[in-house]
């Protein structure tokens, strides 16, 4: 008797299992795979080029070899469910700051999807993002009136890239920017990807001010492309768990370096 066949909501899940697995080994066989999830080698293979068409991972002679963690880390379904304790308590510390009748932009880091809910009720707040989870997020609340800036899709980011996204950019002036890092190493910051690099320096052009979230899960790496340093925030908040060194990189710079504890107070 044949065995029924899987929705496609558990051959995503199985696929995301798969991707998981060949991230933490850096490499597997196709056949140790196929065995492991209980599934034919063909249907691993199918399994194996979906992923490897997403940009996820490689397919090299019989092997599935994973790309750099960074850029696994960089797609959203992968990012959205780390360390929210510390991203809601980030987003804490910079609600209060944004007031009624300002123009916010805010990237498509998952760091600011907590801001969504904490900011629905700041009335006639204008927001400009790139991310469409976060335009969705903030779609519902009657007191905002939210600019989903279009261009190229990414459909694994659920956001936009490329130049109409750029050149909208440069025809707006926000009061203030919330963006995050995918990699801060001594100030640096990072991006694997170089059209994201591209959108966050084009946010900072646009905005009058410009403040960084990011956890201690950020701090220490680098990636292929630098976009500048910490210098053009005027303030980082992270949390009491970035190593010192890193924390102080950013005072040489002369940035202020807020730091929260989840369910805490921030401190500077």
């Amino acid at each position: 008797m044949s065995r029924p066949r899987p929705s496609q909501a558990a051959v995503e899940q199985r696929r995301q299992e798969i991707l998981r697995h060949v991230a933490e080994h850096g490499e597997t066989r196709i056949d140790v795979l196929a065995e492991r999830f209980d599934v034919s080698l063909m249907t691993m293979h199918r399994d194996l080029d979906h992923l490897a068409g997403r940009h996820l991972l490689r397919k090299v002679r019989g092997r599935a070899v994973a790309f750099p963690a960074l850029t696994m880390e960089t797609a959203t379904r992968f990012r959205e469910g780390s360390n929210v304790d510390v991203k809601e308590a980030l987003c804490a510390a910079v609600a209060e700051r944004i007031t009624p009748g300002a123009t916010l932009l805010m990237d498509d880091s998952s760091t600011l999807f907590p801001l969504a809910e904490m900011v629905r009720g700041v009335r006639n707040l204008t927001v400009v993002t790139n991310s469409v989870g976060l335009a969705q997020r903030l779609g519902a609340a009657k007191e905002l009136s939210v600019t989903l800036l279009g261009g190229r899709f990414h459909g694994e980011f659920n956001s936009c890239t490329g130049p109409d996204v750029v050149r909208a950019l440069g025809r707006i002036h926000a009061d203030l920017a919330l963006m995050s890092a995918t990699a801060v190493h001594g100030g640096r910051l990072f991006h694997p990807l170089q059209e994201y690099a591209e959108v966050k320096e084009a946010m900072l052009d646009s905005a009058g001010r410009a403040v960084l979230l990011a956890d201690h899960s950020k701090f220490g790496k680098t990636a292929t492309y630098a976009y500048g340093t910490a210098a053009r925030y005027e303030e980082v908040v992270t949390d009491t768990g970035t190593p010192g060194a890193e924390a102080d990189a950013l005072r040489a710079l002369g940035v202020t370096v807020t730091q929260v504890t989840a369910g805490e107070a921030p401190r500077s």
